[in-house]
């Protein structure tokens, strides 16, 4: 747990400097079996000792000493920002996140850049240009996608914590695999500001971390309202109490037999406990959710690569990326053509607009949804698997970005060794009453 970490901190029976050298020595030591961390903040011990300083002089911020991991599509000035791709192979950030200014504010220290499915396009953390990221929890597995190194890191203990943006699942989906907690919060609930996104429609910066009260003190942070990021707000969320019976909803949606065993049992054990109230429920049109993604997801993803044209950033895109940014250049680039535009894009807006609405009819009646956070056990290394299968990992994680809601994947036990995770939803803007929730599930 942090919190304790941060009083042997403040009690300075554990030094900044310390914690950092302790995670470098870690990184140097293991980074080579996982690939988790791409590049190192080479001047991370001298801001540790500067840290210090101010813990012994009683100007430390809230998180002084904790070394934190970065997905490497966030900005961290002087960092190599490559997105795991080799057309910014070079790229150096010449500027700060606002996610990354309020941690430094608060006294945190960037360790590294982590590894990541390349420009955050994929489900399994094999198509980073520089190496697969291997899933610390189960080697012989990918530890899942597209913030594959963020998850990794923090499950092989290189960092207290990590950022990932989360598109479709990319969050939720990796901490799945790799058995830590992983929240994607609301839309627009934390600056994007600093992100090289994927898909302006769905992306959001969220913390991964080994527990869901670690995950809270980095979220209440980097939330909140940004003048330089047009969608993001303040968002209220309502309160959890411990009198409150919480209703949780469990919709009928397919995935695998005994993962859905385990959590159904965790569900029962854990409404027992508190006294909830617990029912199936259907939901129209969830079905159509990896339908309704992947057109958004193309077009958005081409519309945004048009400035890698080689002039001011790297190389041009199309002549360095890998299979799978290049596929969704070429789709995204047909769909949007003036002939079809109205007939894919726009109609998968639609179809955006009323899965949301069905959400938002379900949070009328529950105040969560429970699921599997990934619909099947992560494959192997080398396993044959076909397009369709990749792009089905995501099946319950998109649902949440289509919606616009929060969601959070706590680990829920394993099958044969192998961590499962439990994916949990509120309504948007109920991030806080998410996480309370949540704890209960831990």
């Amino acid at each position: 747990m942090l919190k304790e970490k941060l009083d042997k901190i403040n009690r300075r029976d554990l030094s900044a400097e310390r914690n950092i050298i302790d995670f470098l020595k870690k990184i140097q030591d293991d980074n080579i079996r996982i690939n988790a961390v791409l590049h190192i903040n080479p001047n991370a011990i001298e801001q540790a000792r500067i840290v210090d300083a101010k813990i012994k002089n009683g100007t430390a911020g809230k998180l002084a000493g904790l070394g934190f991991i970065v997905k490497s599509n966030i900005n961290v000035k002087g960092l190599i920002c490559n997105c795991a791709s080799k057309t910014l192979e070079n790229y150096r950030a010449v500027y700060n996140a606002t996610v990354i200014n309020k941690l430094l504010k608060e006294d945190a220290i960037v360790l590294g850049m982590a590894n990541m499915d390349e420009f955050a396009l994929g489900s399994s953390g094999e198509s980073s240009a520089f190496g697969t990221t291997k899933n610390p929890v189960a080697i012989d597995r990918i530890p899942g996608g597209t913030s594959s190194g963020s998850a990794a890191s923090v499950a092989a203990n290189f960092c207290d914590f990590a950022l990932g943006s989360d598109t479709g699942g990319s969050i939720r989906n990796p901490a799945s695999h790799c058995g830590i907690v992983g929240l994607k919060p609301s839309y627009g609930a934390v600056s994007r500001y600093g992100l090289i996104d994927s898909t302006m429609s769905f992306d959001v910066i969220g913390p991964m971390a080994n527990s869901v009260n670690d995950c809270e003190l980095v979220y209440d942070i980097i939330k909140g309202k940004d003048e330089r990021d047009a969608i993001s707000r303040n968002l209220t969320s309502k309160d959890f109490s411990e009198n409150h019976q919480v209703k949780i909803g469990i919709p009928e949606i397919g995935a695998n037999k005994e993962i859905w065993e385990v959590i159904r049992q965790k569900v029962k054990l854990v409404g027992n406990k508190n006294k909830w109230k617990i029912e199936d429920c259907k939901l129209n049109h969830i079905d159509l959710g990896i339908q309704t993604y992947y057109p958004i997801n193309y077009v958005e993803f081409f519309s945004g690569t048009r400035k890698f044209d080689g002039r001011k950033y790297g190389h041009k895109i199309e002549n360095s990326c890998g299979e799978e940014v290049l596929r969704r250049i070429l789709g995204g680039k047909e769909i949007s053509k003036a002939e079809v535009a109205g007939k894919y894009y726009r109609r998968a807006l639609k179809a955006k607009k009323i899965i949301e609405k069905e959400f938002e009819k379900a949070f009328e009646k529950y105040d969560v949804l429970v699921m599997p956070t990934v619909p099947r056990l992560p494959h192997k290394f080398r396993e044959q698997i076909s397009l369709e299968d990749m792009y089905n990992y995501d099946t319950l994680t998109v649902l949440a970005n289509l919606a616009e809601i929060p969601g959070i994947s706590v680990p829920c036990g394993k099958i044969n060794g192998i961590p499962v995770g439990i994916q949990i939803l509120a309504k948007k803007g109920n991030d806080n009453f998410l996480l309370e929730v949540a704890k209960r599930f831990e």
